[in-house]
């Protein structure tokens, strides 16, 4: 019996290098940033370090906006001529109808999907994707590495510190008053990804305290579980992503680290300068 041909499908929201997209023939359906009223595809016609130079340097409006289903059906539509089936991994589709949309155009275009709402989006989907192509290699039948990949979710973090509430207050998630005691007292949020949604967890004085509260929540889950690697991401801040890099490899010199940019379509909300730590427990 011959091996069945399988698609990857994900979306930007998946922090995954132009490589690795390119080696394993991953089909990457981008969202949109949008720019007072103008629209970008993300990583087509806008990089994220070009998007958060804009949004430092120009007034207006930064907005995100899901890819159109037609995209999906587009898609779909050549790929049941070569694939006998598809894994689609999206973003949290408490953050974006992007999964909501993969599944209704497969269903139009009859192709057959396993779709997984990884209730979350960066490194941990990157995570996810990977770890499905491996189980797929060491051959497991798709209904075993939806289920498994099922499972990893709940063993996602992603942790973000914007540097003001600027942006926050913009998208509408915090009220100005808030924004005004926080720039007054110096208070950072401290923001997690939990069950797809953006919950405040905790706040903090300043960004060393913000680290080190980060850091606990590692120290915690490492009691208990194994992490292997972490990763740091920032909204276009090499220099502070680099020194929160030394000090995981100072404080955690048995797990890897790797610095990444914050996707787009997060940075609309939480700003330029935005902090963060990310791990996957297995």
């Amino acid at each position: 019996m011959s091996k069945a041909k399988i698609a990857w499908i994900t979306d930007t929201t998946a922090s995954l290098s132009k490589k690795f997209i390119e080696e394993h023939d991953i089909y990457v359906i981008p969202l949109h940033v949008v720019i007072n009223d103008e629209f970008y595809k993300e990583t087509i016609d806008i990089t994220e370090h070009e998007f958060y130079e804009r949004m430092k340097n120009e007034e207006g409006k930064f907005q995100s906006s899901q890819p159109s289903i037609n995209d999906f059906v587009e898609l779909y539509r050549k790929l049941k001529e070569d694939y006998d089936f598809g894994i689609a991994v999206h973003a949290s589709s408490t953050l974006t109808g992007t999964y909501q949309s993969s599944v209704m155009a497969a269903n139009m275009e009859d192709f057959k999907l396993y779709a997984i709402d990884s209730k979350i989006g960066s490194y941990p989907l990157s995570f996810l994707i990977k770890k499905g192509i491996e189980l797929v290699e060491k051959g497991l039948e798709a209904d075993e590495v939806v289920e498994r990949l099922n499972a990893l979710r709940s063993n996602t973090r992603l942790y973000l510190v914007p540097s003001n509430l600027d942006q926050l207050h913009k998208s509408g998630r915090v009220s100005g008053s808030q924004k005004i005691l926080a720039s007054l007292f110096n208070i950072k949020p401290i923001l997690a990804i939990e069950d797809g949604a953006a919950q405040i967890k905790d706040k903090v004085r300043t960004e060393k305290k913000a680290i080190a509260y980060l850091a606990s929540k590692l120290r915690e889950d490492l009691e208990t579980k194994t992490v292997k690697k972490v990763a740091i991401v920032h909204a276009n801040d090499p220099e502070k992503a680099a020194e929160i890099e030394k000090y995981m490899n100072d404080h955690f010199p048995d797990i890897e680290t790797e610095i990444l940019m914050l996707i787009t379509v997060a940075g609309v909300h939480t700003g330029v300068g935005t902090l963060g730590l990310s791990w996957v427990c297995e």
